[in-house]
């Protein structure tokens, strides 16, 4: 009878040091991720993390993913999409409007007034991709794309409400299109990346910040610009794309196994997710700038439409524009914009 419990601690024994040598042997390949945001950041912490985790996870520990934020692997956030198609990292995250014209099909999603509500913007455009976007990334494994929640404008001095207010001012410009949409009601665009907005906002360089109430708080922006002014109706006043991609070597080098558990997390699946957290990740601002005192104005029905009017010739030279490049603007407009009303209905949340 002692033997027999002898032996079946014995065994027990080597089977929790068999699981654990398992468990802490080294992974079969490491990744880099790269992104420019902070770790503090909800892409950081609500997106790059979990993903990564989940990853190792269904790798049971062969891939293991180090990410560094903050673009410590050197290099400006303009760089990072060459920095994944050279692999200087395995993984990047970042935004597509860092490159003007490099991703012209794109373009239809960073018209004024395409937008919805992330989650379904970010599955519109994922499927958009899949069928129109193959020779535009056809350097880089896509994981996912997505779209964060439509921007608003955040004010150092006053209260936004009419396009007369806008005359004049100095405003940030997320991406080409939206710089000559800000252009129509008489800003000056001045564009540059995120990150770089609290010394902008600071120093008088930009007067509003033109973006989502998302990177509000991690960025401190609540307290630099304390008027805030939403673009609501049927339609967002913008979004802008990100492109979650990884170095095509990287991903032909794992085996089939491990290339499936990155497709398992890839697609319009993970597109939703993305999304989501992006609409998620809205509240938190709100909160802040409630918090901070700050003044709230949504433009009038009557506004949004004069908005709207002014800023159509921006869609209508995108669609000549790609029509020239024989590319079928107008085809690709209603199939981006088809795309929104089919996955608006599936989220359900107009």
């Amino acid at each position: 009878m002692k033997l027999k419990k002898l032996l079946l601690t014995l065994g027990l024994t080597l089977g929790s040091l068999t699981a654990f040598t398992a468990q802490a042997a080294e992974p079969e390949f490491t990744l880099k991720l790269h992104h420019f945001l902070t770790p503090l950041s909800p892409t950081h912490q609500k997106l790059m993390v979990p993903w990564a985790d989940k990853v190792m996870k269904e790798s049971n520990g062969r891939i293991k993913i180090d990410i560094y934020p903050a673009m410590q692997l050197g290099g400006k956030p303009p760089q990072l999409f060459d920095q994944a198609r050279k692999g200087v990292a395995d993984i990047v995250w970042t935004v597509g409007g860092y490159t003007p014209g490099r991703f012209p099909k794109a373009g239809a999603f960073e018209l004024p007034f395409m937008p919805v509500n992330a989650e379904a913007t970010s599955m519109a455009l994922q499927e958009y991709a899949d069928k129109e976007m193959q020779d535009e990334l056809s350097d880089v494994h896509l994981i996912a794309i997505h779209t964060h929640a439509p921007g608003a404008f955040h004010s150092r001095d006053k209260l936004i409400k009419t396009a007369a207010d806008v005359d004049g001012l100095k405003m940030r410009a997320p991406n080409k299109a939206m710089a000559e949409a800000l252009s129509t009601l008489g800003a000056s665009p001045v564009f540059m990346p995120v990150p770089t907005l609290p010394s902008a906002l600071s120093k008088g360089v930009v007067d509003v910040a033109v973006m989502p109430f998302e990177v509000v708080n991690p960025l401190k922006i609540h307290q630099l610009a304390p008027n805030h002014t939403e673009i609501k109706g049927d339609r967002g006043l913008y979004t802008q794309f990100f492109l979650f991609v990884m170095n095509k070597k990287t991903y032909d080098s794992l085996p089939a196994d491990l290339q499936k558990v990155i497709d398992n997390n890839s697609g319009l699946d993970e597109a939703r997710r993305m999304g989501y957290e992006f609409d998620q990740a809205e509240l938190p601002g709100y909160d802040v700038s409630k918090k901070e005192g700050n003044k709230f104005y949504t433009i009038s029905p009557e506004e949004y439409a004069s908005w709207k009017a002014k800023m159509q010739p921006i869609t209508d030279d995108w669609i000549a524009d790609m029509n020239d490049e024989g590319k079928d603007g107008t085809r690709l407009y209603k199939e981006a914009n088809d795309l929104i009303e089919k996955y608006k209905k599936v989220v359900n949340k107009p």
